[in-house]
């Protein structure tokens, strides 16, 4: 089934105004249409995925992009969300339990269990083996690249940012020119901005992620035009593999420039 069919059909609670509503509603001008179906909205990956979406938003809005995300969470996730990461709280709708997720057949996470585990125990056991790349594979790769850097994408960081609201003390941007130079994302750039979202989860651990029992579960990223057809997707394989390019995450919307009418591209 394609996909546009169960979102077409799927009706959410709406953070904005906390109305359950429809999760294409106000989509019919859009150029095209950007489903996000995120993990837990206290998870890394969808915190980075708001961040990249904040980063471009004029970019975006140029598009006439219609972007619709679901998390798994309550209203008060979904706030709490919003405040911190700048997404817009209209177009973010809250899924409790990932029954969404598990109609779309996202990647539910390791399933490893031991005797006696209760359900909250055992989803936190198989997150910290997913962590250790443990049915998440390309999960280290991806810390990894966070620590070291990446000539292939974009500095992250501006020279006058301050970096605040981490264990470390505040400091400029500019201190990352010391680790490599301008204009490329520098070691340890990325693995800050990381921090600073763990950091954030952690101070606010129950409002983020109110039932431990979906830690593990993935997401997905979809693309439609207007008449419905699947231009892209993208099905989250693990912890930190939000995008089939990690280096450049929304590098998928040149697929709009084009004005695409092929065959669905599956990464």
């Amino acid at each position: 089934m394609n996909p546009y069919t169960i979102f077409n059909q799927t009706k959410r609670q709406r953070v904005s105004d906390g109305m359950t509503r429809s999760l294409l509603e106000n989509c019919e001008t859009a150029s095209h249409i950007l489903i996000l179906v995120w993990p837990q909205l206290g998870d890394f990956d969808s915190l980075e995925y708001a961040w990249w979406l904040r980063r471009e938003a004029d970019k975006l809005a140029a598009q006439k992009l219609a972007i619709r995300a679901v998390g798994i969470g309550n209203l008060a996730s979904g706030k709490k969300f919003c405040a911190y990461t700048g997404f817009p709280p209209q177009n973010l709708f809250v899924e409790p339990h990932a029954e969404l997720h598990r109609q779309l057949n996202l990647y539910p996470g390791l399933n490893f269990s031991l005797p006696g585990l209760s359900q909250s125990q055992k989803a936190w056991l198989n997150l910290l083996l997913m962590c250790a790349g443990i049915g998440s594979p390309g999960t280290l790769a991806e810390v990894l690249r966070g620590y070291t850097g990446d000539r292939q994408a974009p500095q992250l960081i501006g020279d006058d940012e301050m970096i605040e609201n981490t264990p470390l003390p505040t400091f400029k941007g500019s201190f990352f020119r010391l680790a490599g130079g301008n204009g490329f994302q520098r070691p340890f750039e990325l693995a800050t901005l990381r921090l600073g979202n763990m950091v954030e989860v952690l101070k606010n651990w129950h409002t983020y992620v109110p039932l431990s029992a979906y830690l593990t579960q993935r997401g997905g990223t979809f693309l439609f035009d207007t008449t419905g057809q699947l231009l892209y997707q993208h099905l989250d394989p693990g912890i930190l593999g939000f995008a089939a390019n990690m280096s450049q995450p929304l590098s998928f919307l040149s697929l709009i420039e084009k004005d695409v009418s092929t065959p669905t591209h599956n990464y």
